[in-house]
């Protein structure tokens, strides 16, 4: 209750100072409103690349700024803090720009009645699903009905919404009740770099020189998602001394924890020379996808963009029953994955040493959930953005 308050405060403050705003000229400005932030800088890059002579501006949480840190003369600014200046000149770029382009859920678009030629375009921050989202979630039915109808009219906004398949656009109009006509499928900015030979190769050569190890064993990738309860404090299910005993001759594992975790146990510390906590945000996750031999995850969307590189995955859903119940999951679990599905760490030691997964299989997979996803997925959006290509 206190906290449904507090949100409705901040809405009402941001709805009056919008809506002031709203009388200020439009300009040709693009505005990202991050927290992910990776298909934010492949379409920054893009439109720098065609000389789009358009203001831009980034809106970002948390770290999703690293992804910007490379750009001089970039106008980054903190959203959504406790810093009264930041709020204002965010909610007044917000009522002048042509494009705001959003990677997540953000309840301050339930109050924003943008100007008629203004385009809402949801970048999303995964290219598939496996757990359920937006109306579908199993956890909404928990939720107030004035937190339900906020949902909805986050959803209403979103003029176009971007897709690497066909699955995902099926998913998007069940998850937020959209038309057939607000699907853009151009595919997923960040999945270019798979497609780049002269970055991947840049990427792997900065990471083995940070890092022997990584040059002298295999590469486990250990990419769990987050869970209810967890974003502060994350509890390592993967039993890493077994994993040491049976495999540290021949592999070490890397760490990399859902963005949104506030993890304060130092795991590298803890097991030396074997396991690396890559989950700062100054590490990428498709250049650790791309160095990776093996990928670990459970209901992530990441192995979405890992099939592109076509190599074999493990999937350790050690509580898959009651995720079922609490969060839900969109098809049959155990019978859409293009790899193993393990319970406990015997199960994920004993389908690496047999190297269960079929490449054939995770193929077919890629086929279907990154059909748009061809290496100019950002190029096409900007030329839907700015008319080069309607």
């Amino acid at each position: 209750m206190v906290r449904e308050f507090f949100i409705s405060l901040y809405l009402f403050c941001f709805k009056m100072l919008f809506n002031l705003f709203n009388f200020f000229p439009m300009k040709n400005k693009v505005v990202f409103v991050i927290t992910f932030g990776d298909n934010s800088r492949f379409i920054y890059d893009e439109l720098k690349r065609q000389t789009i002579p358009a203001e831009v501006v980034v809106l970002y949480k948390g770290t999703s700024n690293k992804q910007f840190q490379s750009c001089e003369g970039l106008l980054l600014i903190p959203f959504e803090t406790a810093n009264i200046a930041c709020m204002i000149r965010s909610i007044y770029h917000l009522a002048t720009c042509r494009f705001v382009l959003v990677d997540n859920y953000f309840g301050f678009l339930s109050v924003t009645n943008f100007k008629p030629n203004v385009e809402c375009i949801q970048l999303w921050h995964a290219s598939g699903a496996i757990k359920k989202f937006g109306f579908v979630d199993e956890s909404i039915k928990y939720r107030s009905a004035k937190s339900q109808k906020r949902f909805s009219e986050v959803y209403k906004r979103f003029n176009k919404v971007i897709v690497g398949s066909d699955m995902m656009a099926q998913f998007f109009r069940e998850a937020f009740n959209l038309p057939e006509e607000c699907i853009l499928r151009v595919g997923i900015p960040r999945t270019d770099f798979f497609f780049d030979e002269r970055k991947k190769k840049k990427a792997i050569t900065k990471l083995h020189s940070e890092n022997a190890a990584l040059r002298e064993k295999k590469k486990i990738l250990y990419a769990p998602t987050y869970r209810d309860g967890e974003l502060d404090h994350f509890n390592l299910q993967l039993d890493v001394q077994k994993m040491y005993q049976e495999l540290g001759n021949e592999y070490v594992v890397l760490l990399r924890l859902h963005p949104a975790i506030e993890n304060k146990t130092d795991y590298s510390a803890l097991y030396p020379d074997f396991l690396f906590d890559y989950s700062s945000q100054e590490y990428f996750i498709n250049e650790l996808l791309l160095i990776a031999d093996y990928l670990i995850t459970d209901y992530s969307s990441i192995p979405y963009d890992y099939s592109l590189l076509n190599k074999p995955m493990i999937f350790f859903a050690y509580d898959l029953e009651s995720y079922k119940v609490n969060r839900g999951l969109w098809e049959q679990y155990e019978a859409t994955l293009p790899g193993p599905v393990a319970k406990d760490t015997d199960e994920v030691i004993r389908a690496i040493k047999r190297s269960d997964s079929n490449l054939e299989e995770i193929s077919k997979y890629s086929n279907v959930w990154n059909r748009y996803s061809d290496g100019h997925s950002s190029k096409k959006l900007v030329e839907y953005m700015f008319g080069k290509k309607k």
